[in-house]
């Protein structure tokens, strides 16, 4: 079964969630309803980027390692990066 990494940003203040999941759109709508504590009080959210993983091992990693990046200029580098459609994504919003 496929895994994603996905990075949403806040409508609210801008600002950038990193995670990981086997069904993007249920959890951007998750995210949205505001069910997420962390989340919570900057939503909405847009999906920024998804990457497709073939397991859920390699999608953690790779979460991971983008957290690592968080703030730096390879974090922008991929937001950047990211194609336009899938800038601006806002499934069930």
């Amino acid at each position: 079964m496929s895994h994603y990494v996905y990075i949403l940003q806040s409508l609210k203040d801008g600002g950038y969630y990193v995670g990981e999941t086997a069904d993007v759109e249920a959890r951007l709508r998750f995210h949205n309803a505001g069910l997420q504590r962390s989340t919570r009080s900057r939503r909405p959210f847009k999906i920024i980027l998804i990457e497709t993983f073939a397991d859920r091992s390699a999608a953690l990693k790779r979460e991971k390692e983008i957290k690592s990046w968080k703030g730096g200029n390879k974090f922008k580098k991929l937001i950047e990066g990211s194609s336009p459609a899938q800038r601006g994504t806002t499934f069930g919003t």
